[in-house]
């Protein structure tokens, strides 16, 4: 089969093409996939479709990548803590403060700069020419563990992981207040704030679904240190599932702004677990990356467990 070619059969009808295939496929984006709609590059039972074209149970929706552009983003030598590598896939360790991809306002010394330096070409091109090798993403503020692709099979294998949530993400989470319960789920739907397109927030018209499963690991006084499982990868969805219920995270002054920040300069969230099958190999992998010095930090100032 053509590498650049993504194959779906629809299990359901009525879903706008554009958005099985990014709910599919996490790593394409929903824009790429609306460009490849414009050049013809979707089809449906080999029939070319338009943006607005809808699934039919059974039928085959087709989906030709172009060809990798050639990445104007500069390699840059910055530290990286690589918890495992391969020839198809990396696992990092990302430091609190590093942006994952450039964005507007970081236009280097982001993960992607870095990546570029230590693969070289190695390193796959379907995320686009400012995404390249990249599955997904935490946030700037957030530490922990990201996989990154190095091939174009691992990205199309990590990415159908993510689709049907058998790659399987912790973090830990210092949130304000005391939970009732010791577990519990949070299943809403999060899009962005009608009255403000730079939050997200539960939105149940026009939101993605979005499902956190949360247990409570200590308890302080007015905080408790939370693990958070994703069971999808919503933009910020840790931040706005937990301030939906009354536990923004300390030091979220986006969704939490009422909270004192104990010296943090945004969120006390760590991805502190990643669980995913090797595209290759089929070998279940685990990894763990211990809470980071500020994280400790935090919690030794929120006093003994009650």
């Amino acid at each position: 089969m053509d590498e650049n070619r993504i194959q779906l059969q629809a299990e359901e009808s009525g879903e706008r093409i554009d958005a099985l295939l990014a709910r599919t496929f996490p790593a394409l984006s929903r824009s790429l996939i609306q460009k490849c709609i414009e050049a013809g590059a979707v089809t449906l039972d080999g029939r070319p479709v338009k943006k607005s074209a809808r699934s039919e149970v059974g039928a085959l929706i087709e989906l030709v990548l172009p060809e990798t552009e050639e990445l104007p983003l500069l390699p840059q030598e910055l530290p990286l803590d690589i918890v495992y590598e391969d020839a198809d896939l990396l696992v990092v360790n990302k430091a609190r403060g590093m942006v994952v991809h450039p964005a507007p306002g970081h236009p280097d010394g982001t993960l992607v700069n870095a990546l570029l330096f230590h693969c070289g070409e190695s390193l796959s091109g379907i995320g686009g020419c400012r995404r390249p090798g990249i599955v997904h993403r935490i946030d700037k503020d957030t530490s922990g563990l990201l996989a990154a692709a190095k091939t174009d099979l691992a990205h199309r294998g990590l990415s159908a992981q993510l689709g049907d949530h058998s790659l399987f993400r912790e973090y830990a989470a210092v949130c304000c207040g005391s939970f009732r319960d010791d577990e519990g789920t949070v299943d809403r739907p999060v899009g962005r704030c009608p009255s403000d397109r730079k939050r997200m927030a539960v939105n149940e018209k026009n939101g993605r679904p979005a499902v956190t499963h949360w247990r409570v690991l200590a308890r302080y006084r007015g905080y408790c240190l939370v693990a958070c499982r994703l069971e999808t990868g919503r933009t910020h969805q840790i931040r706005v599932h937990m301030a939906s219920i009354g536990h923004p995270l300390l030091g979220d002054g986006l969704y939490g702004a009422k909270c004192p920040d104990r010296g943090l300069e945004g969120q006390c969230l760590h991805a502190r677990r990643l669980t995913l099958t090797h595209p290759r190999s089929g070998e279940r992998l685990q990894f763990e990356a211990p809470l980071p010095d500020y994280f400790q930090s935090v919690l030794s100032r929120l006093g003994p467990e009650i």
